[in-house]
């Protein structure tokens, strides 16, 4: 039916080479990135990607078009999913509110990576302390001289008895 379609005749998709292009520009400018900074961390996805190739992409008139290598740079550029990418921008949300989700975003990561990594610090150095019985007061000291702080080299050395159960 004609009241089915935009004004131009056109049916708005789901997923759609606009789409990206549009998250392109939302994604760069949230995290505070130049189209420089965008094409040289494509080029180090993989993909060679120029600063005007970019821009083109998110102003040209006719757009520029982006291939399927480019779509999946983007993606571990951005690290999202090429469907997340691809979907239209949610309605509703600033560019302060996107960056303020976007950091939290990526401090919950880099804990969730610290925690890990903590935990494998922990079980390696309760699993040394088995196979090494008489070591043990010397890893807590060496906790406290590092840490510098009792109490924190205290729950340190307590995890580490509770063999990385934290």
């Amino acid at each position: 039916m004609a009241g089915d379609r935009p004004e131009g005749g056109e049916v708005p998709l789901l997923y759609s080479e606009g789409n990206v292009a549009a998250r392109v520009a939302l994604e760069r400018e949230v995290r505070g990135w130049s189209t420089t900074e965008l094409a040289e961390r494509v080029t180090r996805a993989g993909v060679k990607m120029n600063q005007t190739a970019v821009w083109r992409i998110e102003n040209g008139t006719p757009r520029r078009r982006i291939n399927l290598d480019e779509a999946l740079a983007f993606t571990r550029v951005f690290e999202l999913p090429l469907e997340e990418l691809m979907s239209p921008p949610l309605e509703g949300l600033d560019i302060d509110s996107r960056r303020l989700v976007q950091e939290a975003v990526e401090a919950f990561y880099e804990t969730r990576d610290a925690r890990d990594r903590l935990h494998r610090a922990v079980v390696a150095i309760a699993d040394h302390i088995k196979a090494h019985p008489d070591s043990s007061r010397a890893i807590h000291e060496q906790c406290l001289r590092l840490m510098g702080d009792e109490r924190d080299a205290r729950t340190l050395t307590s995890d580490i008895e509770d063999s990385g159960h934290y």
